[in-house]
């Protein structure tokens, strides 16, 4: 194995540059393990452009890849394994409370292709610190594929929100956005036994979206799904049609049971409120940026009794389940991936992630290409 190995380094500034870097030792307890595999997720994303933390970072979490050398009791080099980057300490008040993703040794990162850990799946190796290896390596069974595989941790965060949420069956539930994430939920939900409508903007997300559950997907921009919960819910006298009737069946005139918010935009979390039903849950996820805001009425959290629930990372009691869906092909999260890049093309895979066109979709990075 050579020394040096090629990395897509954050500079800081919204910069990302390629570059030669060390390969990076590992310890007793640890592993050192060649990236096959790495999404690209809008939480690094937001990370790049908004330099929400100060560089040098390799970033990248959604990672699958084989064990290329180990100090750790139990893996071998060729061991095909899915990662996670966070662990809890499984002690903590939080953890205690099952609030892993608040747990101090959570939020440290055990992942790292050099410098401050950061993920570093956008790099050709990483080292896998030895209480990540305890609890947070999934071995990938023979058979599939690695770019599959590197879908175990974004599943088990929607899988996380969508318990979290007590979705349940006959419910009616909207996921505003059908971008991977969205999707996964979409396909999560309806196999829950709940009745899915959903939103997004570009025509084939909203053509995967019922290929993936949903009853409907309305496009946004036309005021179909607003129009059609509103006149579900005697707020707005929208013109009869599909949607509307859709909607009207599914909820008898109440509203959505749920609300997930797949999406980020300015007046989205507003528009949750007005689709949902009073006493509904509405699930906050793609609302991770610092400073971020939103304005609500008070009176329809208040008098009309609605939950808002924040859902962030991953469970660690969810890991086979995720694991488990995601092998057995029970989610055809193969059918996410529109891009397969090199690592020297990241570039082009950040701005595909981040201005979605008709054609781009999740994107996996292939370092050793």
């Amino acid at each position: 194995m050579s020394a040096e190995m090629r990395a897509a380094v954050y500079r800081g500034a919204g910069r990302v540059e390629v570059e030669s870097v060390p390969v990076p030792a590992i310890g007793p307890g640890e592993l050192l393990v060649r990236v096959e595999a790495c999404g690209i997720c809008h939480t690094d994303l937001k990370k790049i452009a908004h330099d929400l933390l100060p560089p040098p970072r390799i970033y990248g979490h959604e990672t699958a890849g084989i064990v290329a050398a180990s100090e750790a009791a139990g893996f071998q080099a060729g061991d095909r394994v899915a990662l996670f980057h966070h662990i809890p300490c499984r002690s903590c008040f939080y953890c205690q409370r099952r609030l892993y993703a608040q747990c101090d040794t959570y939020k440290r990162v055990g992942i790292t292709a050099g410098f401050e850990p950061a993920g570093g799946g956008f790099a050709q190796y990483v080292r896998v610190m030895d209480w990540i290896v305890r609890q947070g390596v999934v071995r990938v069974p023979d058979g599939v594929s690695l770019d599959r595989a590197s879908f175990v941790e974004p599943v088990n965060t929607c899988l996380k929100a969508v318990v979290k949420c007590e979705v349940g069956p006959g419910e009616t539930v909207v996921v505003l956005g059908q971008g991977p994430i969205g999707l996964l939920f979409t396909a999560l939900l309806a196999r829950r036994g709940a009745t899915v409508f959903a939103t997004d903007p570009i025509p084939a997300r909203r053509q995967l979206g019922r290929r993936f559950g949903a009853e409907e997907v309305f496009d946004p921009a036309a005021g179909q799904a607003a129009g059609a919960i509103r006149a579900a819910t005697e707020v707005f006298d929208a013109a009869a049609g599909e949607a509307a009737d859709a909607i009207r069946a599914a909820t008898g005139g109440r509203g959505a049971d749920a609300v997930f918010l797949a999406a980020a935009a300015p007046g989205l979390v507003a528009e949750a409120v007005r689709l949902s039903r009073p006493g509904a849950r509405i699930v906050l996820f793609a609302q991770t940026s610092p400073g971020e805001k939103f304005e609500l009425d008070g009176a329809g959290i208040c008098a009309q009794e609605r939950t808002l629930l924040g859902c962030y990372s991953a469970d660690v009691e969810l890991q086979q389940e995720a694991a488990r869906l995601v092998f057995d092909g029970d989610l055809p999260v193969e059918d996410l991936i529109s891009h397969r890049l090199p690592l020297d093309r990241i570039h082009a895979g950040i701005d595909m992630a981040t201005r979605p066109d008709e054609g781009g979709l999740k994107i996996i990075v292939h370092p050793q290409r």
